[in-house]
């Protein structure tokens, strides 16, 4: 058997060739920089891998997601367009970051935001709140602007979650601002702002490019606006009674939401919407009218003695109608005061938003009482102006309170005939209404004659009141002890609240008490004066007694939050009425020529009229109907 030997040669050779193996080997290693770079490379492609799976069936981009499209080649991003939908493309441009486009005008403070293209910040320059901050319509997400549609495959969007490439140009010395919802560069959803310099109300278009095999032209296309209104003034109570949900719908119509927890309205053919927050509105004007409108209106205010952000919720429903496939809406937005000269400087029926009443109501305050006050306002002081006003109105209605007065003064003198009428035909009620008629007729001393003067007074006093709380130029001007007239004067804080009565006193309303309340003692001593003794009157003596003491009362608890301004027209004519009276009652008026003058026309015959002919004849039917059913 042959002996193993050990070769040293072969083992000189494996180690050669194992040391030349670990040459090589250290000769092809990568540099520091070459691993740092295939290390990025890997993060990257798991980073982009991840990101694409994460956004597969959603169109919500992140603030971190591509920020060019240098990140993908073209083979890749094409792949990604193709796998998340058209709208994908948008999370790969530069917009897709929770960016803001900052515009300022003279009057106006904006921002639009990148994700969904609309306002989020609307600030008004020249106004501030009760406690000096200043006024925004639209701040930390309190108001919504979105437009929803499906698409042809199937998806449901909401631009409200998607992201906008933003341009700002300009058009002459207008601002425009340019959000786009891009597919491509030549397709594209665009929210187009043309802003004025000095204006309240400025351009809105909202409008596709080459989408038409992308909207789902079978399904509706909505606009939705939504807003909850901040609370600006010193009374949550008072500031909520006049925020309102207003539209215009069918040519000229208008309707409100706001009174009530929850309230709701559909219309047809809508022009506008205005979300009202007492002095201060956003409106959504429209070239042409949408097809329908769905409103809410929701009450925020759960207790008016806890301190509250927003007062009102509202939300508008509005189908944009489809042109070829594409969408194209003309339309425009307000930001800006309730004030009745600018709303209505537009010629749009704006100034609708105001409740200055329906009807004769609204045509007094429309072309009376604003474009007065206006004039008074401009060269006084608005405090005065409002004295002023009420000097003119109550001496233009004197004559209606002497024509009452009068009445009152003949009643009061032919009040003993009337009692010996009653007297002598106590057992005859009908006799009794045929002569008192006849006598009355003869003196001229009817009670309608009394009546009459006092209903004209009614328009004037109901569109006064529609007034005050819609007059914008009055809010934080102050007069005497109040701050504000827009607002209720506050003489005195409590440490408590009194139900219905609130936790403060205002003077205007105690002083226009105490005048309401002397100057209906005079009306109401007169009138019952004038009136002929009969049956009931004392119980209603006794009820004509408790609201000479009722009736300020009641004004006392009702505009102890008012508007100051109200209750000081209140209070100055009241004042004014009172004078009147006195002055018709003690220089104007003379009973013994009143009573020589009734005489003269009871001796003189007086033509019956048509009316009193007819009331005579159905009177004596009926006396002549109870005879024969006593026989």
């Amino acid at each position: 058997m042959e002996e193993k030997k050990f070769d040293l040669n072969s083992i000189i050779g494996f180690v050669l060739i194992f040391g030349i193996l670990l040459f090589m080997l250290w000769q092809n290693q990568p540099t520091p920089e070459e691993i740092a770079a295939q290390e990025q490379e890997k993060q990257a492609k798991i980073e982009a891998e991840k990101k694409a799976t994460d956004k597969k069936d959603t169109f919500v981009s992140t603030a971190d997601d591509y920020t060019n499209e240098s990140a993908l080649d073209s083979t890749k991003l094409e792949a990604l367009k193709n796998r998340l939908g058209a709208f994908a493309y948008a999370s790969t441009l530069p917009s897709a970051k929770d960016h803001e486009t900052l515009v300022e005008t003279d009057v106006l403070e904006l921002k639009f935001s990148n994700k969904g293209g609309y306002l989020t910040e609307v600030k008004l320059k020249e106004f501030v709140s009760h406690d000096s901050m200043p006024i925004y319509l639209i701040k930390d997400n309190n108001a919504l602007f979105n437009i929803s549609f499906s698409t042809t495959d199937n998806r449901n969007l909401n631009t409200k979650d998607l992201y906008f490439e933003p341009t700002v140009t300009k058009n002459g010395e207008n601002t425009v601002v340019s959000m786009k919802l891009k597919v491509s560069e030549t397709k594209f959803l665009e929210y187009r702002y043309e802003l004025k310099p000095d204006d309240y109300m400025f351009g809105f278009n909202v409008r596709s490019q080459g989408l038409s095999d992308v909207i789902n032209s079978s399904q509706e296309v909505n606009l939705d606006w939504n807003a909850k209104t901040y609370r600006y003034a010193k009374s949550i109570s008072y500031e909520n009674r006049y925020t309102e949900l207003i539209f215009e719908y069918e040519g000229g119509k208008d309707d409100y939401l706001g009174q009530g927890d929850f309230t709701d309205d559909t219309a047809k053919d809508v022009t506008w919407i205005a979300n009202k927050q007492h002095f201060f509105t956003s409106i959504l004007l429209a070239d042409q009218p949408f097809k329908t409108g769905y409103f809410t209106s929701r009450n925020l205010v759960q207790d008016e003695d806890v301190d509250t952000v927003f007062t009102k919720a509202f939300t508008s429903k509005l189908p944009l109608a489809l042109e070829g496939g594409e969408i194209n809406k003309n339309m425009d937005l307000y930001y800006g005061p309730s004030d009745y000269k600018i709303l209505n400087s537009y010629g749009r029926n704006l100034d609708e938003v105001l409740p200055l009443g329906w009807g004769i109501f609204g045509w007094i305050n429309r072309y009376l009482f604003i474009p007065l006050f206006s004039f008074l306002g401009s060269f006084m002081p608005y405090g005065i102006a409002i004295v002023v006003m009420t000097i003119l109105i109550k001496l233009c209605l004197s004559f209606v309170q002497y024509k009452q007065f009068l009445s009152q003064a003949k009643l009061k003198i032919i009040k003993p005939e009337l009692d010996a009428i009653r007297e002598k035909y106590k057992d005859n009620k009908m006799k009794i209404q045929q002569e008192t008629m006849a006598l009355q007729s003869k003196a001229g001393a009817s009670p309608l004659s009394g009546c009459l003067p006092a209903l004209i007074q009614l328009p004037v006093f109901y569109a006064l009141f529609q007034f005050f709380p819609s007059a914008f130029d009055i809010r934080q001007k102050s007069f005497l002890w109040a701050e504000d007239l827009s607002s209720y004067d506050t003489i005195l804080d409590l440490p408590f609240k009194i139900p219905f009565y609130g936790d403060h006193v205002s003077l205007f309303p105690i002083l226009a008490s105490i005048a309401i309340f002397f100057y209906m003692k005079m009306t109401t001593g007169q009138q019952m004066s004038s009136q002929p003794t009969q049956e009931g009157m004392p119980d209603m003596a006794k009820m004509m007694k408790y609201m000479i003491y009722f009736s300020p009362i009641m004004m006392l608890f009702f505009f102890n939050n008012y508007a100051s301004g109200l209750s000081l027209y209140y209070f100055i004519s009241n004042l004014i009425s009172i004078g009147i009276m006195l002055v018709i009652k003690n220089f104007i008026l003379d009973e013994e020529k009143i009573h020589a003058q009734i005489q003269v026309n009871k001796a003189k015959p007086k033509k019956e009229s048509k009316f009193q002919k007819k009331m005579k004849e159905m009177m004596e039917q009926a006396e002549e109907q109870k005879r024969q059913g006593k026989r």
